[in-house]
């Protein structure tokens, strides 16, 4: 009888942001995240000058943790998250562990997408999620081997999900999803009127 497995498993991390660290109030850090895009002129004026569409401090803003209370309560979470995740992976951190390398903010209006991408020089990355209007774009993995298969046919339609070649995870408000830095992942089109507000983040291993 043939023995068939899968080999070289991809990993994703979907939990609720509360079930590690201080409450974070869904409100509250929306709140702030406008605040920041409405006072950080240096982030309007990237996001224009490179056609980015709605608002990202990730070319301006380096300190979100430290600036604002909220992040620093949101990166304890976050944390433990992570360790729970590089738990699952069996990663052997050494003597050295992973950390917050970078944390930014994400307003995406209507129209808006983020095209497919790694996080190259992390080891993983994510999203927590702080506004998801009803019909706003999941996220969109697609699989890593996807550029070696080369004459290979389609999967059947409603192929199992290990098999799929784009996985779409759609998350809730609340929600914290993460994966390793190398998978390519993108934000469709926000067919939304209203903004999908996310902060993404990557760990590095120091």
């Amino acid at each position: 009888m043939a023995n068939i497995r899968s080999l070289f498993a991809t990993r994703l991390y979907r939990a609720a942001l509360s079930e590690h660290g201080p409450s974070i109030d869904a409100d509250e850090m929306a709140s702030s995240c406008y605040s920041i895009a409405e006072d950080d002129e240096a982030g309007q004026e990237w996001c224009e000058a490179n056609d980015y569409p709605g608002y990202t401090s990730y070319a301006s803003l380096t300190d979100l943790p430290w600036r604002f209370p909220i992040f620093g309560d949101l990166v304890k979470s976050l944390d433990a998250h992570v360790a729970a995740f590089a738990g699952d992976l069996e990663f052997d951190l050494g003597d050295k562990a992973l950390v917050l390398e970078d944390i930014w903010i994400n307003i995406l209006p209507e129209g808006g997408m983020h095209a497919s991408h790694i996080h190259p020089h992390s080891v993983i990355s994510g999203t927590t999620y702080v506004a998801m209007p009803a019909g706003t774009s999941a996220l969109k993995l697609e699989d890593p081997r996807l550029p070696f298969m080369m004459a290979a046919p389609v999967r059947r339609k409603g192929c199992r999900e290990e098999l799929k070649t784009f996985v779409y995870e759609a998350p809730k408000v609340g929600d914290v999803l993460l994966w390793e830095s190398w998978l390519r992942h993108e934000v469709p089109m926000n067919m939304a009127e209203d903004e999908r507000i996310s902060v993404s983040f990557n760990y590095k291993w120091e």
